[in-house]
């Protein structure tokens, strides 16, 4: 069986695949939206750096809000 880092690390190039997947098909909902386009290809760059350690400030601010009780 494969090691947990194996594991996380096939786990995230699934999804990284599967966003990458979605944005060649065009699925960019009703109105073509190129938003919609451009959150596939960021989601694909998030699960790569969660491999490589690539950590960007929207990961980081998800953390501090998650575990710390800012403006509270």
């Amino acid at each position: 069986p494969p090691s947990l880092t194996q594991s996380r690390h096939s786990r995230h190039l699934g999804a990284c695949a599967a966003a990458l997947a979605r944005f060649g098909r065009g699925d960019r909902g009703d109105s073509g939206d190129l938003a919609l386009a451009a959150e596939q290809l960021r989601v694909a760059r998030r699960e790569l750096g969660r491999i490589t350690g690539h950590v960007g400030a929207e990961e980081v601010l998800e953390i501090i809000f998650r575990d710390f009780c800012v403006g509270k």
